[in-house]
């Protein structure tokens, strides 16, 4: 059996499930993969019986397969209730649904079950891949309701391009309508979901835990965006301020106890009054933390002008600006920045020692209980081998830049499995780890010789998109460094990382991601056309993210104040919204009801008056109850003229006129060129009306009526 010679109903149920499956496809990162595989079988086993023309199973073995279903879910989400059991019931459900397809209502039950697919799907992705993919799915599905709908074709099945055609015209038709509710329905905060745990990702954190994960995986997704006022500053000076982790957690670390009105014991000298600063504009994704990333130094409080609400930021102590609840909206902010962090510098001046005792300094003097025994041990012998003042923090941190570059430490996110103890495992034996790592060990060290010092991390870096100018900062661009006391300057920054692999802080560079088969084809064909189809991309998605899922209730009001409808509440947006859905039904009843009207008349007749018309304003008496041949004649008595062409023509109309539909010429061209050669005829004096001549003439022979 071939495509072509398949029944109407194999062929439909098939189109069917091809768009289904394609609105699944999303679903197959979200749900257990015994969901994912039972639904693609059900759908699999029901297009070869499609095609095969075999018998439904039995209900008992959908009964069966539902109740396994129903456990599978109780045992992957310990419940029937919620957003994940209800995607994977929903999942299961659609798919076996399928499997008794015997009439069109159920056919109309699964297509409705998809639309809740589509839905179902923006709850974990509102990105623009996920907007394309699923109007496409929107887009298939209406065309699978169109064609369950179409009457037979005289000539076999009905086409699908004429399905498709007919779904097109329809969501263009609803399309001014969805708008409308779009920028005038009262605006409600997104829902977003981040990833779950168990999945090693760069990212922030609150938590540092060296030992958690193998190899850290390279996750491309976007973290924040940014527009400066001005020049993108250098990749050096990209220091995005996280969360800062200068309490000891095990053998990890963790953020110091938050206070919303903490005084800094450790005030930073102010910057310097020629210090350079920016403003720039910054979208930020939903990243799970309460703790805002600003590039150093933000010492202003950051606006949120889009937020639904005034959330309260406070900048703690340690430098980091942070809310009492986590981030779980895209939020747009604007901020200012002073690039002016003390950095780390060799020649800087000696520092005194500071007192162990000062409770100023015991939080970043201290370090876990039994943890790092060997690093502490190697940190004590350096006393006698460094031979300085141990207190010396400029000094000390230089030596240990040194120290990693002459030894063999390496960069990589594949550091393998360490021990019991990560830092000892790391620093003495592996010597191959990421930022963290450098981090965490630099910070060990420096506590463990008396000088203050912490871990901070963020991002460093990011990419420009050429076709915008935007920042492009990922979840791959996340980076520690370390920042260790000096009395004259503060808290200075000190990024170990620089000493084993400097690109990663002169130019901002990162290991690549590694690349799909898309990727890796549009690198072999020509290395520019990876970056620039990802420029074009990152360019659309941000005009997205702006726009559209950007917009919020200010950018609302903002635009309705443009159109002169200032403050308007829920009531008036309600009257607004009616006002548009009644406007479009009258747009809609009234275009239906004209295409009705000119979808009843013959086409043949319709070219014939054109045709009647055109003789008339050229002064020529034209019948309505002529046909083409007493037409002719009846012009022939009016005019001297040659009416060869014309004739010519009209003969050749009236020998198609009856002909069957399939040997029929194109009959459009022929009325056309008829109408052209009668605009060329002579005017000649304007004769009695139409009308009273044919009140007038004898009745037309019946064969000719209507013709």
């Amino acid at each position: 059996m071939t495509w072509a010679t398949l029944p109407r109903e194999s062929r439909d149920t098939l189109f069917l499930l091809a768009a289904l499956a394609w609105t699944l496809l999303p679903q197959l990162a979200q749900v257990p993969p015994w969901c994912a595989t039972l639904a693609y079988a059900a759908l699999g086993w029901r297009a070869w019986l499609a095609w095969s023309g075999g018998a439904l199973p039995s209900r008992w073995l959908l009964v069966l397969a539902l109740a396994g279903a129903s456990a599978g879910t109780l045992a992957s989400h310990q419940s029937l209730l919620g957003p994940s059991a209800g995607v994977t019931l929903l999942v299961v459900m659609s798919a076996l649904k399928t499997l008794e397809l015997r009439a069109r209502r159920d056919a109309t039950v699964v297509f409705f079950l998809g639309f809740f697919l589509v839905l179902a799907n923006f709850l974990h992705s509102q990105s623009l891949a996920t907007a394309l993919a699923m109007g496409l799915s929107v887009w298939l599905l209406i065309a699978a309701l169109v064609l369950a709908h179409l009457p037979d074709h005289p000539g076999g099945l009905p086409p699908l391009r004429h399905a498709l055609a007919l779904s097109t015209r329809l969501l263009l038709t609803g399309l001014p309508l969805v708008i409308a509710l779009f920028l005038l329905f009262p605006r409600v905060a997104p829902l977003w979901a981040m990833p779950g745990p168990g999945t090693g990702k760069t990212g922030l954190s609150d938590h540092l835990a060296l030992g958690d994960v193998a190899e850290l995986a390279q996750d491309d997704t976007l973290a924040l965006r940014l527009q400066f006022e001005g020049a993108v500053p250098a990749p050096s000076l990209l220091y995005f301020r996280g969360p800062v982790l200068s309490a000891p957690e095990g053998s990890g670390w963790q953020r110091q106890q938050r206070t919303a009105h903490a005084t800094d014991p450790t005030p930073q000298p102010p910057p310097a009054r020629t210090a350079p600063s920016v403003r720039y504009e910054m979208t930020v994704e939903p990243l799970g933390l309460g703790t805002l990333p600003m590039l150093e130094n933000a010492r202003t409080r950051p606006t949120l002008p889009d937020a639904e609400l005034d959330l309260p930021w406070w900048r703690h102590p340690e430098g980091d600006w942070y809310t009492q609840r986590p981030l779980t909206e895209r939020m747009r902010v604007l901020a200012t920045a002073v690039l002016e962090t003390p950095q780390h510098d060799a020649k800087a001046a000696p520092s005194p020692p500071v007192d162990a005792d000062d409770p100023r300094w015991v939080p970043y003097l201290a370090l876990p209980d039994g943890q790092h025994p060997r690093t502490r041990a190697w940190a004590d012998a350096q006393r006698v081998v460094f031979g300085a003042d141990p207190a010396d923090s400029g000094r000390r941190a230089q030596w240990l830049l040194d120290h990693i570059r002459q030894q063999p430490y390496v960069y990589t996110l594949a550091p393998g499995l360490l021990g019991k103890d990560p830092v000892d495992d790391f620093w003495l034996d592996g010597r191959a780890g990421f930022c963290e790592h450098y981090a965490a060990a630099v910070t060990v060290v420096l506590r463990r010789w008396g000088i203050p010092a912490r871990i901070v991390t963020g991002y460093l870096g990011g990419e420009v998109n050429p076709l915008n100018g935007v920042l492009e900062v990922r979840q791959r661009d996340a980076h520690a460094w370390v920042e260790y006391w000096h009395a004259a300057r503060g808290w200075v920054r000190l990024d170990p990382t620089g000493a084993v692999a400097p690109e990663r802080i002169r130019r901002g560079e990162r290991l690549a991601a590694p690349r799909g088969l898309i990727g890796q084809t549009l690198v072999d064909l020509d290395p520019r056309l990876l970056d620039q189809a990802r420029a074009v991309w990152g360019a659309a998605e941000h005009q997205w993210k702006q726009w559209v899922l950007g917009y919020s209730t200010h950018r609302q009001q903002d635009l309705l104040a443009a159109l002169g409808k200032e403050r308007l509440d829920s009531q008036d947006l309600g009257r607004l919204l009616a006002g548009a859905f009644a406007a479009a039904v009258g747009i809609g009843a009234a275009w239906t009801a004209w295409r009705a009207r000119t979808r009843r008349r013959d086409p043949w007749l319709r070219d014939h008056e054109r045709l009647r018309h055109v003789l008339r304003r050229r002064g020529y008496d034209a019948p309505d109850h002529l046909a083409t041949a007493g037409l002719l004649e009846h012009l022939r008595g009016q005019t001297d003229t040659d009416l060869v062409g014309l004739a010519h023509l009209l003969e050749t109309l009236s020998q198609w006129r009856y002909a069957p539909a399939g040997q029929r010429a194109a009959l459009r061209p022929l009325w056309r060129a008829a109408q052209r050669a009668a605009a060329r005829l002579p005017e000649r004096p304007v004769q009695a009306p139409s009308r009273r001549a044919c009140s007038a003439s004898p009745p037309a022979p019946p064969a000719q009526t209507g013709c």
